[in-house]
């Protein structure tokens, strides 16, 4: 039963991994939640779970590297549940290798998924979504540790985390004055298909077993594991809460003390 008070989330890449813990997260807080994701088999499949978890959750498919499509799903988002509270732009790739033979294909659509397609969504959330002309918002960033030091065969991927953790900071200070926060989450090494596909990428690269690079992985964090896309979902959570409304322009690890910075 939709009340007046619930909030709408909006939250892209959220059919798997820490995107569908957010969406989980933030609906079981009372938001009503659109997803988006590149495959709509996907996202029809992950909106039926959630609602049968009893959660208001709808979404359509997008793919954040176009104008029009990020348009087109802001305003069925706003057209299904209303004007957006919440963003989390946490759509995302992976995408790497021995910088030299990286081709020019493989870097632009690394800045164009994870970067470019934050500040577009942000954009139309701002307008279409008219989070620009209300007192209160909440944009959430999802960045890496690899937005805050290199990464050894990760360069595209990290320039692009860098540019999410600069845009953040200085659209935090742009938008303090009016009740908007802008802050990004930087997970280290969390459990997901994501990260699965990065240790095939590090075993072929390296000649070795996907099972020695998690261990060599693993062996790095303080911590001594992967974290939980659960654990990422909590800070996302509390960022979009009432109560974190002095925290803004800040990006904040959650990465099992890896990175200490």
């Amino acid at each position: 039963m939709p009340q007046q008070s619930q909030r709408v989330a909006l939250v892209t890449g959220a059919t798997s991994g820490i995107g569908l813990a957010v969406a989980r997260l933030l609906a079981a807080q009372n938001h009503r939640v659109y997803i988006g994701a590149r495959t709509a088999e996907n996202v029809v499949s992950t909106v039926k779970h959630l609602q049968e978890e009893g959660l208001d959750v709808d979404g359509s498919a997008v793919d954040v590297r176009s104008n029009t499509a990020v348009h087109e799903f802001v305003q069925a988002a706003v057209d299904r549940f209303g004007p957006i509270d919440v963003l989390v732009n946490n759509a995302g790739r992976s995408g790497g290798g021995v910088t030299a033979d990286i081709t020019d294909e493989l870097w632009e659509d690394v800045i164009d998924v994870n970067l470019n397609s934050v500040f577009r969504m942000t954009r139309e959330v701002l307008n279409t979504g008219g989070m620009r002309t209300r007192s209160r918002g909440r944009i959430i960033n999802v960045a890496s540790t690899a937005g805050k030091q290199g990464v050894v065969l990760g360069a595209p991927y990290s320039a692009s985390k860098h540019g999410v953790v600069g845009f953040t900071k200085a659209l935090g200070n742009e938008l303090a004055p009016t009740g908007v926060t802008v802050n990004a989450v930087c997970p280290g090494y969390v459990e997901t298909p994501m990260a699965q596909r990065v240790r095939q990428g590090y075993a072929a690269a390296y000649d070795t077993t996907e099972e020695a690079i998690l261990e060599k992985f693993q062996a790095k964090i303080p911590l001594g594991r992967y974290s939980t896309p659960e654990e990422v979902a909590g800070l996302v959570g509390y960022l979009a809460s009432d109560t974190a409304a002095s925290i803004t322009a800040q990006a904040l690890n959650v990465c099992g003390g890896l990175g200490n910075f």
